[in-house]
């Protein structure tokens, strides 16, 4: 999958080199004896609305483009980017109906939603694409910098992480304008906002930045676990997936403070999003995914999908994962 390259120097970053394939496993209770540690908590009402207290299921799967790497949700569609076809697939989350399939640029990968648009990080040839929701017109192309991997929404800005620059741009949602460059030290992978800071991890030094919104100043540089990638915040703090050891850690939004390293029982977890209880991450060697409720973070289930999951997504009711290899994406 994705590899950082700084210079000359090629670091896998997300695979190792032996690809063992493990299944993740579904937690199951006795009949009339529902297990309390997949229920779906009630701080997530529509879950519970649409009767999704029960432990997570792979309930179908739907074809997109080739290699899906990035996900966004818009509130009604998932946006998918397929970075083997350099398409983007809407599809109607309610039914999996495909609404239409449009050209983004070489390798797009990431993809977020900034309330009108759909922004798509095209990494093979340094651009983002910028596409109305609506319809999937093609608004705009910018450039960015070298090797864009990871895209997040700020409520009024677009920022991007750029690998080989070890940078991390901001653009103006509205017209495409790059209004800074911010260099983050090591080569930045993948990135989150909390409200009111920009998260970044940086797999090479293990380690996530955490830069001011509003201007791009860094706030504070904080340990992670070997190889962060993944990152998400739950409303109070940051969780960050380590691929290299197998954990995600859960940091303190307001300070950076470590609250806890979690062992997760699946290999190389990538991707993470929060659903408004729980804690969801991909682990792309042992195709599945797995749950940890975001209070403590104890793993509630870990769960078959499709092959290499990398991306993650929650559309208010399901789960959506990207399957890297292949031209899947599963809705959970």
């Amino acid at each position: 999958m994705k590899r950082l390259i700084i210079g000359p120097v090629i670091v896998a970053a997300l695979l190792s080199a032996n690809l063992w394939l493990g299944h993740g496993q579904e937690r199951r209770s006795s009949p009339g004896q529902p297990d309390s540690a997949t229920v779906i908590p009630p701080s997530n009402p529509l879950r519970v609305a649409l009767l999704k207290w029960y432990a997570a299921n792979r309930v179908t799967s739907f074809n997109v483009g080739a290699n899906p790497e990035g996900l966004a949700f818009d509130g009604a569609s998932m946006w998918i980017a397929s970075a083997g076809s350099n398409t983007v697939t809407k599809v109607r989350v309610s039914d999996g109906a495909i609404l239409g399939t449009f050209g983004a640029g070489q390798g797009p990968v990431a993809a977020a939603f900034d309330g009108a648009n759909v922004w798509v990080v095209n990494e093979n040839d340094n651009t983002v694409s910028k596409l109305r929701a609506s319809d999937g017109t093609t608004l705009g192309t910018f450039g960015v910098g070298r090797l864009p991997i990871g895209v997040a929404f700020d409520g009024a800005y677009i920022w991007v992480t750029n690998q080989n620059d070890w940078t991390v741009s901001k653009l103006r949602a509205s017209d495409g304008k790059t209004l800074g460059t911010f260099n983050v030290g090591t080569p930045p992978y993948l990135v989150a906002f909390d409200g009111v800071s920009i998260w970044v991890t940086e797999p090479v030094s293990n380690t996530i930045t955490k830069l001011r919104a509003s201007d791009g100043t860094i706030l504070g540089t904080f340990n992670a676990g070997n190889q962060p990638s993944g990152v998400a915040f739950d409303g109070a703090n940051v969780w960050v997936a380590n691929t290299a050891d197998n954990t995600v850690t859960k940091l303190r939004a307001s300070d950076g403070t470590t609250l806890g390293t979690f062992a997760i029982p699946a290999i190389e977890p990538t991707g993470v999003a929060f659903d408004g209880a729980n804690i969801w991450v991909t682990n792309v060697i042992s195709n599945s995914v797995s749950e940890l409720r975001a209070s403590d973070g104890k793993v509630l289930g870990t769960f078959p999908v499709g092959s290499f999951p990398y991306a993650v997504a929650f559309d208010g009711a399901n789960i959506w994962v990207a399957n890297a290899n292949g031209s899947t994406v599963n809705k959970l």
